[in-house]
């Protein structure tokens, strides 16, 4: 028998497996399981941290309707040590701060720009020296202090325990962070897919969200 191939977000890595363990996962920034999936991949299940992506994908006839089933936060991590200071995002406006972030495109890179430009500190761009393809790829910067600083979900930080520190971020700053999941049109396995969107959606699968930080919808 076939396993489910459930394409899901990096920020998926480690809950999507508690709610069932049995799929093939394949955990990427959303916007290139999207592409792969444009492209023709075996995917079953699109899990991504936006809804740009299954919204675009179903408007295309590439996916059923996608829902909502998941929220997340934006965070500010700096490297447990903190040797650049950082005490607020309005430090990391000072020259010489090394900052790394999502790529525009990846949903944590356009959030992190969104959340930005609400408080009037898009200059602060100017001190990013790495674009990532995930999320993953920020906070494994930021632990290795390879970057002053750097932005994530809250989930991530839960999930790295102490090897950063968060820092508050002001509300007014905060974009809404919606997950969408859909059910691929091209899965040989729809009855399967529609069970994993159920486990996804049903009061186990949204106490596993819970407990890994996700807000739920």
């Amino acid at each position: 028998m076939k396993l489910l191939a459930i394409f899901a977000a990096a920020s998926l890595t480690g809950v999507f497996p508690q709610i069932d363990k049995a799929p093939r996962y394949q955990f990427a920034g959303s916007d290139q399981l999207a592409f792969q999936i444009l492209q023709g991949a075996p995917a079953d299940v699109f899990a991504a941290a936006a809804p740009k992506y299954p919204q675009e994908l179903y408007a295309r006839g590439k996916c059923w309707k996608p829902v909502v089933f998941a929220t997340n936060t934006v965070v500010l991590i700096v490297p447990r040590a903190n040797p650049a200071h950082i005490r607020s995002v309005y430090d990391l406006r000072r020259p010489g701060i090394k900052l790394v972030v999502g790529a525009p495109g990846v949903p944590i890179g356009d959030y992190t720009r969104k959340l930005l430009a609400k408080l009037k500190l898009s200059s602060v761009l100017g001190n990013i020296v790495s674009n990532e393809s995930d999320v993953k790829f920020v906070v494994a910067k930021v632990a290795l202090g390879e970057a002053d600083a750097g932005f994530a979900y809250k989930t991530d930080v839960k999930a790295v325990g102490s090897s950063v520190r968060r820092i508050a971020l002001p509300a007014a700053g905060q974009p809404t962070v919606q997950y969408e999941l859909c059910i691929v049109r091209a899965t040989k396995h729809l009855q399967a897919a529609r069970a994993y969107v159920r486990e996804v959606l049903s009061p186990r699968g949204r106490e596993k969200l819970k407990a890994a930080g996700f807000g739920l919808p």
